[in-house]
C-alpha cells in the first residue's frame, strides 16, 4: 500500500492544484475550506459526496498563500480535543486513514488546523506512518500523543488509542479551567483595587489636599499620610511603572533558566496557600498521564520519559526521571517515589499496590479521578477563602481613604462649633 501511495504522488502533485471552496450544510450553515483537485468539477463532486452544497469554488493564488493564518487563529486545545474525538469515531467506523484527514481537513474551521492536518495527510500518502507525520508538527501534537499514536499503530488499536487520548485531554482541560477559575477571582479584585487606588491617589487626593492647605490648619496623621504618599505616587509613578516591567523582565528571565526555574517551582510547590493546590493538579496531571500511556502498552520508561516532559514544574519533572532512572537500575516504582517526598505517601503506596497486582494502570487512573475530586475540594476551598480577603483589602483601602480624608473635616467643624 505505502509503495503504491508513493508511486501515484509525482503524478498527483503534477495535474492537481488547491482549490478554495465555500459550501452550505444541509441545515444551513456555511463551511469554508481548501482541497486538492484536479479541476473544480473534481471538487464539486467531492463537496457533495461529503453532503454540502458548494456555493464558491476557484483555484487558490499566490495572494492567498498563508495569508488567512492569524494570530487569532493558532490551534487550540479545544481544536485538537474535537479532531481527536471525530478521529477515533471515523477510524472506528473501518474509514481509511488518508479519507479520514481528507473529511476532518476539509470541514475544519481553523486555518492554521486545517493546514497541518493537510500535510498529515500528503505525508502518510507518500508512506510515512502516522505517528511519524504528527511528529513533524511538536507545537501541535505533543510527544505523548506522537507515542500513544504509535502505540496504537503498531498494535492495531489507533481508534482505542484515539479514543483514550480524546478522555485524557477532555479531563486534562477540565483541571486546567479548575486552575484558571480558582485564579480568576482574585486577580480581578486586585486589579480593580490597584485601578481604585490609582484614581483616589492621583485624582481625588490632590483636590482635598488644595483644600486642606486652604484652611492653614496642621492635617491629621492619617492624612498627612494619605497625601503624602499621594504626591510621592505623582511624583515617582514612571519609575513605579519602569519597576514592575523590570520586575516582569527579571523573572521572566529567571523562570525562563533552568536552575531559576527550579528554584521557583520548588518554592510554588511549599508556598502555603497555593502550594497544595499545585501539588494536587501535579499529582493528577502525572497518574493521569502515566496511567494512560500504560494502559495503551508504552513500556514504563518511554512512558516515565514523556510524562517527566508534560509534568509542568521542573520539581515534579525532576522526580519523575529520577525514578525513571531507578527503575531502570532494576528497582520497582514505590520506593523511589517515596524518596522523592514530592507525592504523598497514600499515592506511593496505591501505585505499589497496582505494581505488586499487575494493575498499575488502573490504580493510576483510580488516582488521578480521585485527585481531580481533591482539586476541586481545595479550589472551592481556596475561593472561599480568598474572597473575604480580597474584599477586606479593597473595602479597607476605600474606607481607611475616606477617614483620612474626613478627619479634617471633623475636626475642623469641632473646632467652629
Amino acid at each position: 500500500m505505502a509503495a503504491t501511495a508513493t508511486k501515484s504522488t509525482p503524478q498527483k502533485s503534477k495535474n492537481t492544484a488547491q482549490f478554495l471552496w465555500e459550501a452550505k450544510t444541509k441545515s444551513g450553515e456555511t463551511k469554508k475550506g481548501e482541497m486538492e483537485a484536479s479541476d473544480i468539477e473534481a471538487v464539486n463532486a467531492r463537496l457533495k459526496s461529503l453532503g454540502l452544497n458548494p456555493v464558491k469554488v476557484r483555484r487558490k493564488g499566490l495572494l492567498d498563500a498563508d495569508l488567512n493564518i492569524t494570530i487569532g487563529s493558532a490551534v487550540t486545545g479545544k481544536d485538537i480535543l474535537v479532531f481527536t474525538r471525530q478521529f477515533a469515531t471515523m477510524i472506528d467506523a473501518g474509514l481509511p486513514l488518508v479519507q479520514c484527514l481528507d473529511i476532518l481537513g476539509t470541514q475544519m474551521d481553523n486555518p492554521a488546523f486545517r493546514k497541518v492536518v493537510f500535510a498529515i495527510k500528503s505525508k502518510v500518502e507518500q508512506g510515512s506512518t502516522f505517528a511519524d507525520a504528527l511528529a513533524d508538527h511538536p507545537k501541535v501534537f505533543d510527544e505523548l500523543f506522537v507515542q500513544l499514536c504509535a502505540a496504537g499503530e503498531v498494535g492495531g488499536i489507533l481508534d482505542n488509542i484515539l479514543n483514550r487520548l480524546a478522555n485524557y485531554r477532555e479531563k486534562n482541560e477540565k483541571l486546567k479551567r479548575k486552575v484558571k477559575s480558582a485564579m480568576t477571582y482574585p486577580v480581578i479584585v486586585v486589579l480593580v483595587a490597584i485601578a481604585v487606588t490609582a484614581v483616589l491617589m492621583l485624582k481625588v487626593t490632590p483636590v482635598f489636599a488644595k483644600m486642606f492647605a486652604d484652611f492653614g490648619q496642621a492635617l491629621p496623621g492619617p492624612t498627612q499620610f494619605v497625601v503624602d504618599l499621594s504626591e510621592w505616587c505623582q511624583n515617582y509613578l514612571g519609575y513605579v511603572f519602569a519597576g514592575l516591567i523590570a520586575a516582569s523582565v527579571i523573572f521572566g528571565y529567571i523562570y525562563r533558566n533552568p536552575q531559576g526555574r527550579r528554584i521557583l517551582d520548588k518554592a510554588f510547590l511549599l508556598a502555603p496557600i497555593i502550594g497544595p493546590v499545585i501539588r494536587k493538579v501535579a499529582v493528577a496531571r502525572f497518574t493521569r498521564t502515566l496511567g494512560t500511556m500504560i494502559s495503551s502498552g508504552v513500556p514504563i520508561l518511554d512512558a516515565l520519559d514523556v510524562t517527566a516532559k508534560t509534568a509542568g514544574n521542573r520539581s515534579v519533572e525532576e522526580a519523575i526521571f529520577f525514578v525513571r532512572g531507578k527503575i531502570a537500575e532494576g528497582k520497582n516504582i514505590a520506593g523511589p517515589l517515596l524518596e522523592t517526598k514530592v507525592f504523598p505517601p497514600m499515592v506511593v503506596q496505591m501505585i505499589g499496590v497496582g505494581e505488586a497486582t499487575g494493575a498499575m494502570d488502573t490504580m493510576l487512573n483510580k488516582i488521578a479521578d480521585f485527585y481531580d475530586d481533591e482539586v476541586d475540594t481545595a479550589v472551592a476551598g481556596l475561593t472561599a477563602m480568598i474572597e473575604p480577603l480580597m474584599m477586606v483589602f479593597l473595602g479597607g483601602v476605600v474606607g481607611g481613604f475616606l477617614i483620612a480624608m474626613y478627619l479634617p473635616i471633623f475636626s475642623i467643624a469641632g473646632a467652629v462649633k
